[in-house]
């Protein structure tokens, strides 16, 4: 039996991740997969965050505008909007409710 891919796991719960991150301030592409890894997800990929914030943007859960940058190209900045402040609060609930079941699912498990 293979182990669980730590990827797939990311990949499900990156759209709960970005919104958070932008929850705390607006921030830029890159701004954003940096904030990812400090926070311990070392593992995401640029384009996985570049192309959730292009979703989200498109199903109308965050702002964006640009802002001159003096250290090269202008930036693209995201920030959310009620309907990404909204599915925030709903995804984070979800995430709990499921965060709480496999807790209980694994409180025998001996992960050494």
């Amino acid at each position: 039996m293979r182990r669980v891919d730590s990827s797939q796991l990311l990949k499900g719960v990156l759209d709960l991740a970005v919104l958070a991150v932008l929850a705390e301030r607006d921030s830029y592409g890159y701004d954003v997969v940096r904030r990812l890894r400090e926070a311990g997800l070392e593992d995401v990929g640029d384009a996985s965050v570049y192309g959730t914030l292009r979703r989200l943007f498109k199903a109308g859960a965050l702002t964006s505008y640009v802002v001159a940058s003096d250290e090269g190209p202008h930036r693209k900045y995201y920030g959310l909007n009620d309907v990404g402040r909204s599915l925030l609060q709903t995804s984070a609930k979800t995430w709990t409710s499921f965060a709480a079941t496999m807790n209980d699912l694994l409180k025998e498990v001996d992960p050494g």
